[in-house]
């Protein structure tokens, strides 16, 4: 794209003109990302033990809300409850009986853990435009490798944990 913009003979000028747009367009970024760097060591330092410790939770407790809701089994939870009022061996318990059998690292239950997660997510939306979304997310599930749904997860189940600690 800068070629074509900057199509002049003189490669001097367009080096130096195209230094100028990267330090222009890269300065604020650069200033921002220090500041969000700052802030996140801040609150790796503060909270990071208790973030660590919640991931798990977290992650258990959106697998066993998918699985419930996709095996119609009414426990009248929310993600909210099941991660703030549950003791984590109940937790482990409950979701190990709804996956009958299945292991808590198998494909089954990393889609529960996504479709848990985004759930949460997307709770503040209307229903109708939640539904939408959900579909989506269930389409992209389908669609993704077992390695970027793992990732997928990873980053949902964080940035929820730190939704905790806030």
């Amino acid at each position: 794209m800068f070629k074509k913009i900057f199509s002049q003979k003189d490669s001097n000028f367009n080096n130096l003109l195209l230094s100028i747009v990267v330090l222009v367009f890269s300065a604020p970024s650069q200033a921002t990302q220090s500041q969000t760097l700052d802030r996140n060591q801040w609150l790796k330092a503060r909270f990071g033990a208790q973030h660590e410790a919640l991931i798990p939770v977290v992650a258990v407790a959106d697998m066993l809300f998918s699985c419930q809701q996709q095996k119609q089994i009414n426990e009248n939870q929310t993600i909210k409850m099941l991660i703030t009022q549950m003791d984590k061996n109940t937790l482990a318990e409950k979701l190990m009986t709804c996956l009958a059998g299945e292991s808590p690292k198998s494909d089954t239950a990393l889609n529960y853990g996504l479709k848990g997660c985004f759930h949460e997510q997307l709770a503040n939306l209307p229903a109708e435009e939640k539904q939408q979304k959900m579909r989506l997310v269930t389409q992209s599930i389908n669609e993704l490798s077992r390695s970027e749904r793992k990732k997928s997860f990873t980053q949902c189940v964080t940035d929820q944990a730190i939704n905790y600690l806030q």
